[in-house]
C-alpha cells in the first residue's frame, strides 16, 4: 500500500514535471516568436531609413552636379556680358572719336572755305 501510494506520487511528479517542461518549452517558443516579432518590425524602419539615406545620398550627388554645372554656366554668362559691355564701350568710344574726328573736318572744311572765300 505505502509502495503504490510512492508510485503514484511519483507517477504524478512525473507528469507534472513533463507538464511544467511543456509549458517552459512553449514560454520559451513564445518569447522567441515576440523577440523575432520586434526584431523585424525594427528592421523594417532601419531598412526604411537605409533607402531614405540612399535617396537622399543620390539626390545630394545629383544637386551637387547640378551646383556645379549652374556655377559654371554663371561664369561663361557673365564673361559673355563683360565681353559685351567691353564692345558697346569700345563702340561708345569710336564713336566719340567719330564726332569729335567730323568737328575737326567741319572745323577744317569752314577754315579752307572762309580761305577761299577771302582770296
Amino acid at each position: 500500500m505505502l509502495s503504490a501510494v510512492l508510485k503514484e506520487h511519483q507517477a504524478r511528479q512525473q507528469g507534472r514535471k513533463e507538464q511544467q517542461e511543456l509549458k517552459r518549452k512553449e514560454a520559451i517558443k513564445a518569447s522567441n516568436d515576440l523577440t523575432q516579432a520586434l526584431v523585424d518590425h525594427l528592421n523594417v524602419g532601419v531598412a526604411q531609413a537605409y533607402l531614405n539615406q540612399k535617396r537622399l545620398d543620390t539626390e545630394a550627388k545629383h544637386l551637387h552636379h547640378n551646383a556645379t554645372t549652374f556655377a559654371k554656366q554663371t561664369q561663361q554668362w557673365f564673361l559673355l556680358v563683360q565681353n559685351f559691355s567691353s564692345a558697346l564701350k569700345e563702340i561708345g568710344d569710336v564713336e566719340n572719336w567719330a564726332k569729335s574726328i567730323e568737328g575737326d573736318m567741319r572745323l577744317v572744311s569752314s577754315s579752307v572755305e572762309y580761305a577761299y572765300k577771302g582770296t
